[in-house]
């Protein structure tokens, strides 16, 4: 369903007409009438233009622990939103019908979208907090995306954006100001994994995470664990290390690769995450295992006495051992961003 075009934000433009974006650190240089790799920017009479403004490919409510978020809000839901398009192009995309081809859309102006959200939030079924950008990649999606939180902060609203983390720090140091969590998508960690894996970089993703953390925007890590690729001891133990040196209070999900779009290896074994799991509890406070059935891995633990606070039944918050914000066995302070509700 079509749309107006916007005019992108973060672009320049050459002397021969083409367009130089940068958004992201792609930094494509646009011919007229091409579109940048991420497929939703698109140079028009020598403008780039957002070409995916107010289209959306898929809602929804949603647990606030699927986006993976655990500390924010745990038992929550939240709007959540997407369009089509990625700048990166991982072979084991999950998302691949709505991030690497043009899928079918509806148009959702930005007030449409929070007054869905806010809708939500009176009922009484469930506890609505606000609007997770998420699906495919929030950042190519970066007019409709910073206009909308914009709106929602004003309405008392929480923004949660569910992200590889592939952008420049400009346009994230512009919209930060509005987002209340992340989930960074931390593929691997060598350059390697990234150039051969997604076509993409590394070391953007990391500042990233650092950037948001440091503007003191709640954040969460997830690293999907692939057999021969990503799973090495040695990869794991470097992004420990990396995170525990932004914060080891930062929850890190490894998650079980099944296999999807260009990439057919085995699912990840459940002992590999167990191994990975270990070998961050060494030096993080809050390290989950996710996508492998049951209720393993999914558990909050008071970083004070060791026991369970939250306790959790795939993506539902089924009990809490909490009372008020502090651990009901030692009072230490629960590590929790908001309030906490029962499923």
């Amino acid at each position: 369903m079509g749309t107006p075009m916007r005019e992108a934000m973060f672009w320049n433009k050459t002397a021969e007409g083409r367009a130089d974006c940068v958004l992201c650190p792609v930094l494509c240089r646009i011919s007229p009438g091409k579109l940048g790799a991420c497929r939703a920017r698109k140079n028009v009479d020598g403008r780039l233009y957002s070409m995916n403004y107010g289209l959306v490919a898929s809602y929804g409510m949603d647990p606030i622990e699927k986006k993976p978020l655990y500390h924010f809000y745990p038992g929550s839901y939240i709007f959540s939103i997407g369009t089509f398009g990625c700048n990166l192009h991982c072979a084991f995309c999950q998302n691949w019908e709505i991030s690497q081809r043009e899928a079918p859309t509806t148009h959702l102006s930005p007030a449409e979208a929070v007054a869905a959200a806010e809708r939500a939030a009176r009922r009484r079924d469930y506890f609505c907090v606000g609007l997770a950008y998420t699906y495919s990649e929030p950042f190519i999606w970066y007019e409709y995306v910073y206009e909308t939180a914009r709106l929602a902060k004003e309405r008392g609203l929480k923004n949660v954006l569910v992200t590889n983390g592939y952008v420049n720090p400009e346009p994230l140091d512009q919209l930060l100001p509005f987002i209340d969590a992340m989930n960074v998508d931390v593929k691997g960690f060598t350059e390697g994994f990234y150039k051969r894996v997604c076509l993409g970089k590394r070391d953007p993703v990391l500042h990233t995470v650092e950037r948001a953390h440091a503007a003191r925007v709640h954040v969460e890590v997830t690293n999907l664990i692939i057999p021969s690729l990503n799973d090495d001891p040695a990869q794991i133990g470097a992004l420990v290390d990396w995170l525990a040196g932004v914060d080891p209070r930062i929850p890190l999900h490894f998650s079980r690769y099944f296999p999807d779009y260009k990439l057919d290896l085995p699912p990840t074994p459940a002992e590999t995450l167990r191994g990975a799991r270990d070998i961050a509890r060494r030096k993080l406070k809050h390290v989950y295992i996710g996508n492998i059935g049951g209720v393993e891995g999914s558990d909050t633990y008071c970083e004070e006495c060791g026991g369970i606070i939250a306790e959790r039944d795939g993506m539902a918050l089924v009990a809490h051992h909490l009372e008020g914000r502090r651990c009901a066995a030692c009072g230490a302070t629960a590590p929790f961003i908001g309030e906490v509700r029962l499923s």
